[in-house]
């Protein structure tokens, strides 16, 4: 008997255009994958891409066997796409697929999606600050200690509460301007940035072991990603047995207690924002309700505003 799951994925191929996925992958949208590709495909105008119009073209846009040439692959294997039949395209096939269409980074998302593939995550140059998050960093500087990380948790700018609490990352070499480095190597990080208890100690641990998972499988472990879980797992064994466990998620934290000798004990939540337009988030430590910790950090701005440096505070 036939089954009818197949015949709803792929009503052009039928039972024998039955998809297996490549492991490691998702289920292809083969319907969406094809009117993608075929509204895509139409939107582009020969002569955009430098190609001769024609006067034999029954249809607006590219021909099939334009795209297919400008993706590295046969015109048949392409129709196959658009015609909801054939195997789950690969992510380099996507690839030259997405350049010859002119996919926006959106649509280039979109695409990976459709296909089932892990959308690839496009590179920052070394020394990038999300402007969005810089700008939002700048705007609390004066009530928020706050700091942006990238998403393997390097810290890349800090405003000057943050420096003041938790001294300088950014002029730091290698691992030591990681946030989950210093959580799992080093003692002295742990005692400024206390947890409230041994159980969000534990949960906050997790935590960063569970979003570097997911990160490494974004970056399709690359060789940052592989260099810094290899390092850790050799540094920490608490690291190495949260790393086996294999749990995934967004990173979250739990609120933390912070001591500074000129204005005392802080209360303090850490609240996490993503940009959507890079890979970088923003850390903001915002004073916990009720607390006398809204005052001891506007005591603390005050020595910086009085020309105090805040590294050295």
């Amino acid at each position: 008997m036939k089954n009818p799951f197949d015949a709803a994925i792929n009503p052009i191929g039928g039972a024998n255009a039955v998809l297996r996925p490549t492991p490691g992958t998702q289920l292809t949208d083969r319907i969406q994958l094809g009117d993608f590709l075929r509204r895509r495909r139409a939107a582009l105008r020969p002569e955009d891409l430098g190609l001769a119009p024609g006067t034999r073209r029954r249809t607006p846009g590219l021909r099939r066997d334009e795209v297919a040439a400008m993706a590295n692959m046969s015109t048949a294997y392409y129709e196959s796409l658009e015609q909801a039949r054939g195997p789950q395209p690969s992510a380099s096939m996507l690839a030259g697929i997405a350049t010859a269409l002119r996919l926006t980074p959106d649509e280039r998302h979109h695409l990976y999606l459709l296909a089932g593939q892990a959308p690839p995550t496009p590179a920052e140059p070394p020394d990038y600050i999300d402007p969005g998050l810089s700008y939002t960093m700048d705007a609390v500087a004066t009530t928020t200690p706050a700091s942006i990380c990238d998403d393997l948790s390097n810290v890349v700018a800090q405003n000057p509460l943050n420096l003041a609490l938790l001294g300088s990352f950014t002029d730091r070499p290698g691992h030591q301007r990681n946030l989950t480095w210093q959580w799992f190597t080093s003692a002295h990080w742990r005692s400024v940035l206390r947890s409230a208890s041994p159980q969000e100690e534990e949960a906050t641990s997790l935590s960063y072991v569970a979003d570097l998972r997911a990160t490494v499988a974004q970056r399709g472990h690359d060789p940052a990603a592989a260099t810094l879980v290899s390092d850790l797992r050799e540094a920490s064994a608490e690291f190495d047995e949260m790393w086996n466990q294999h749990r995934v998620s967004t990173l979250h934290c739990s609120t933390k207690i912070v001591f500074n000798q000129h204005v005392g004990h802080l209360d303090l939540d850490c609240v996490v924002l993503a940009s959507p337009l890079s890979r970088q988030r923003l850390l903001m430590l915002q004073p916990v309700p009720g607390t006398e910790t809204t005052d001891r950090l506007n005591r603390l701005q005050l020595l910086i505003s009085r020309g105090r440096s805040a590294a050295t505070l």
